[in-house]
């Protein structure tokens, strides 16, 4: 079982993994915790991981590319039409590894902590708060 692209739905505790061969066949369809995924990840040779861009996505994506493995986060809007019937997890996830494979696809680029400390210290200056909604 060699999978070369995986596709993460991460969702509060619980996240869907697909893992697609190099023919984009499914060879991996699994729901595990969060924490999970991290060690399970470490056991395979690097390989591409997309998720929808997310704050959780952002931190679980530096995590992953310490392990080797090429992080891709998209959009959900980008995601959306890849997703082949009802909506479910599972599904979003697979849609996800997907959407990674296609050549025009347009990622967003990780965040590091230390951009992540910079936008929240603007926030602050500016008067907003993460409790409150923006407008």
């Amino acid at each position: 079982m060699q999978v070369a692209e995986t596709g993460v739905d991460l969702g509060k505790s619980i996240c869907s993994v697909v893992g697609l061969d190099e023919a984009g066949k499914v060879v991996v369809r699994r729901r595990m915790r969060r924490e999970t995924v991290i060690t399970v990840a470490a056991k395979w040779p690097g390989c591409v991981v997309a998720f929808e861009a997310c704050c959780g996505a952002h931190h679980l994506g530096r995590l992953l590319a310490v392990q080797g493995h090429e992080v891709r986060l998209m959009s959900p809007e980008h995601v959306r039409p890849c997703v082949k019937a009802q909506k479910n997890d599972d599904r979003d996830a697979e849609a996800i590894a997907e959407a990674a494979t296609r050549p025009t696809m347009r990622f967003v680029t990780l965040t590091s902590e230390q951009q992540l400390d910079i936008r929240r210290d603007i926030g602050c200056a500016i008067g907003w708060s993460p409790s409150e909604p923006r407008s």
